[in-house]
């Protein structure tokens, strides 16, 4: 399959949680789903309008797969999980209008969040480490094939995936075997058995499976599973444990989104908790 060269649609790698945020807004919130976000003369809307042309035009059964096979077996390098935090620096975008925030300032909001509201060790770490699959785009891979909303490949997509009129250019979408309900799986099969689209979630979730609970595993592997954790969508698809586990990804949502804000953490005070917490979980050095 030919890959379309990345144009950088995103002015910035936040560019898209940020638009996640007016779909999705807080509990209580106006959403302004019709008003913002499908407001095209807007250039922020617009280049996520062009971000998700790419995405479900070129995310398919056969690209994930080649994908999963390309990455997944960690022979890119070894690292350990701090390191990876200050390689993802490296991502940091000067053009970003909403914050001054380094990458693993963000980790450390979203880690900070969590730990504050009290809950489990695990969890705490999941926070900081969600976002680390982006470091493919450290090893050139277009943005598209990096963050973005996240659905099943293999089987007709859904309209509660956002802009799923780009679908239509999806090499799959003429393919009749992958366009029903639920094309090559049977109901029920569970999410593991199911191809998701490729990107950072499905890549940090390879590289931490052997490591963290899997509460953890599911927030990782999910989080960008909107169609599903918010709107509900592909549920015939998921078994009885998935439906238990999701619970789990709803809850990290929030801190995902929210605790972003303009205060950054003091990487380096915090650098002791959070090593001794990755020595919890996780050898000095990973492969990735």
């Amino acid at each position: 399959m030919k890959i379309v060269p990345d144009p950088a649609p995103l002015a910035s790698m936040d560019e898209w949680e940020d638009d996640l945020k007016i779909r999705y807004p807080e509990d209580g919130a106006t959403n302004n789903f019709d008003s913002e976000f499908r407001n095209y003369d807007d250039p922020a809307r617009d280049s996520v309008r062009t971000f998700y042309k790419l995405n479900h035009e070129q995310q398919t059964l056969e690209f994930a797969r080649d994908k999963k096979k390309e990455f997944c077996g960690r022979e890119y390098r070894e690292m350990g999980i701090w390191e990876a935090c200050e390689y993802l620096n490296e991502l940091v975008d000067d053009s970003d209008p909403d914050t001054d925030l380094s990458q693993i300032q963000h980790l450390l909001q979203t880690a900070e969040a969590i730990r504050a509201d009290g809950h489990p060790r695990w969890f705490i770490l999941a926070g900081l480490i969600h976002d680390l699959g982006k470091t493919l785009c450290l090893r050139d891979e277009p943005q598209w094939a990096v963050v973005g909303d996240t659905f099943p490949l293999g089987c007709a997509f859904s309209e509660k995936v956002v802009y799923p009129e780009f679908f239509d250019s999806n090499p799959d979408s003429k393919k009749p075997e992958l366009m029903t309900k639920y094309g090559i799986y049977e109901e029920g099969c569970g999410l593991d058995a199911v191809t998701m689209s490729w990107g950072h979630d499905e890549y940090m979730y390879h590289v931490a499976k052997d490591y963290l609970p899997e509460e953890a595993l599911y927030m990782l592997r999910y989080h960008s599973f909107y169609a599903a954790h918010k709107e509900g969508a592909y549920e015939h698809l998921m078994n009885d444990h998935d439906k238990g586990m999701f619970k789990w990804v709803r809850a990290f949502n929030p801190y995902d989104l929210y605790s972003k804000a303009d205060t950054p953490p003091d990487a380096e005070a915090l650098k002791p908790f959070y090593e001794e917490l990755i020595s919890e979980y996780f050898p000095e050095r990973i492969r990735w």
